[in-house]
């Protein structure tokens, strides 16, 4: 990897944006999952593709470093507004936009508003274009989240005396346990770092985009670069990415043996396969 980390914040329509920065090269705009989460949940495994290229992540408002007060919207617009906003500060004509999971709908969205500033589409595990597919996912990872195995490690931890004796760990591996759902293989998910959702932001994204939305009828229209990847295993239905892929006429990889998470689960195949296809020097 080359270059080093740069962390600044910006002033973009009246709220203060967290960015961090790594690499050297052609600029691609990270944009992280949640809604409502923030970008350091993505490392280290997405700074694997910062060789040749510049890695632009940012904490979206609401969430992460970018807090806002209670009084100011955080819905899906002003998510897309504020890109258009960094975009100009960036003074970038184009993005090359990399969304995971809600930030691939994000992406979508943004490149809907604005087709002509995107330079090319890579969506990893993308959230559901459709809202009549949420309420499948949600079904698979809440089953997902209450085998009998992760209810018995569940148990065992309150039952044990971690809690006391080193919080730290106690904390680490309550998330770990929370987050397993997302994984094939859910001994793995020790290896996410650990993050927040703000719940008011995610929210108020669910609720601005409504209980009807589908993209693809318009995302069939565009005419951008794209690849999808989504791992075979995902609690979000390889089906739908699929249908995602369909609509953008964009390369489809599908990553065996992965859940959510390829860039833990499948960090070779996942940096292989943006490697190849993002702009580098």
């Amino acid at each position: 990897m080359n270059g080093e980390e740069r962390t600044l914040t910006r002033q973009v329509r009246g709220v203060e944006i967290f960015e961090r920065r790594i690499g050297t090269g052609p600029e691609v705009v990270v944009l992280h999952g949640g809604p409502g989460a923030h970008h350091d949940y993505l490392l280290p495994g997405f700074d694997s593709i910062a060789t040749g290229r510049t890695l632009v992540y940012y904490d979206q408002r609401g969430g992460g470093r970018s807090t806002v007060g209670r009084d100011v919207p955080v819905g899906a617009q002003e998510q897309v507004h504020d890109l258009e906003a960094l975009r100009d500060v960036w003074q970038m004509q184009q993005m090359h936009l990399v969304g995971y999971s809600w930030g691939a709908l994000l992406a979508m969205l943004y490149s809907l508003a604005h087709p002509s500033r995107v330079a090319s589409l890579s969506l990893v595990s993308p959230a559901p274009a459709a809202a009549s597919e949420r309420a499948g996912y949600e079904a698979t990872l809440a089953a997902r989240n209450s085998t009998d195995a992760l209810k018995s490690a569940r148990a065992a931890l309150q039952a044990g005396d971690l809690r006391r004796t080193d919080p730290d760990a106690y904390a680490s591996k309550l998330f770990s346990l929370a987050v397993a759902g997302y994984f094939h293989n859910p001994s793995r998910s020790a290896e996410l770092t650990p993050f927040r959702i703000t719940g008011r932001t995610q929210q108020a994204v669910w609720d601005s985009l409504g209980t009807d939305y589908d993209l693809r009828p318009a995302l069939s229209r565009l005419s951008i670069p794209a690849i999808v990847l989504h791992g075979d295993d995902d609690p979000i239905p390889l089906a739908t990415a699929q249908a995602t892929a369909a609509a953008l006429k964009a390369e489809m990889v599908v990553l065996p043996d992965c859940g959510h998470v390829p860039y833990i689960e499948a960090r070779e195949q996942f940096r292989a396969a943006l490697d190849r296809f993002l702009p580098h020097s």
